[in-house]
C-alpha cells in the first residue's frame, strides 16, 4: 500500500509540517470560536495521528482557545495551521496543505453559526473587470514573499535582484 505524504505550512514559509497517510474527518467547521480563529467565516480541518505528522520547519506559536484546545499558528505572519484537542490526532488547516484540493471536506460541523446565506455564494454575480491579468499575476509573483506550494531546502529565498 502506497502512503500518501501531504505537506504545507504557513504564508511566509517559517513553519512547515508534513503529514503521512489519509487525513481524516475532512469537514468544515462553522463554530464561532473557529470563525474568529480564520478570520473567516469557518475553517476547514482535517486529522492526522501525531505518530504520522511532523515539523519539518520552524515552530508555531500556540494559542490556548479553550480549556480543552489548543490553536497552532505562524507567529510570523499568522496563518492558522492546527487545532490540538489533546486526543490522539491533530488537526490541520486543509488551506494551508501545498495542495488544498487533495482533501475534500465531506462534513460540515456546528451548523448553528453557519451563515444563513452561505448556500447564496454561488449564485452572486461575477465582475471578471476585477480579475487579475496574467500579467497582474506575473507582477505579483516576481515581488511576492509568500512561500511556494512545496517544501524549499532554506527559506526565506535569498532576495532576486
Amino acid at each position: 500500500m502506497t502512503r500518501q505524504i501531504h505537506t504545507g505550512g504557513c504564508q511566509c514559509g517559517a513553519v512547515r509540517y508534513q503529514a503521512t497517510g489519509e487525513i481524516g474527518f475532512p469537514h468544515v467547521c462553522h463554530c464561532r470560536m473557529c470563525q474568529k480563529a480564520a478570520g473567516n467565516y469557518f475553517m476547514p480541518f482535517g486529522g492526522v495521528t501525531h505518530e504520522n505528522f511532523k515539523l519539518t520547519r520552524g515552530e508555531p506559536t500556540w494559542f490556548q482557545s479553550s480549556e480543552s484546545v489548543r490553536r497552532g499558528f505562524c507567529g510570523k505572519c499568522g496563518t492558522p495551521l492546527f487545532y490540538d484537542g489533546g486526543s490522539d490526532h491533530i488537526s490541520i488547516t486543509l488551506g494551508s496543505l501545498d495542495e488544498p484540493e487533495s482533501v475534500k471536506p465531506d462534513l460540515q460541523t456546528n451548523l448553528a453559526r453557519k451563515m444563513p446565506w452561505f448556500g447564496d455564494l454561488d449564485s452572486l454575480r461575477h465582475d471578471g473587470s476585477f480579475d487579475m491579468s496574467p500579467e497582474d499575476d506575473a507582477s505579483v509573483a516576481s515581488s511576492s514573499r509568500q512561500h511556494p506550494d512545496h517544501d524549499t531546502a532554506i527559506w526565506p529565498m535569498e532576495k532576486r535582484n
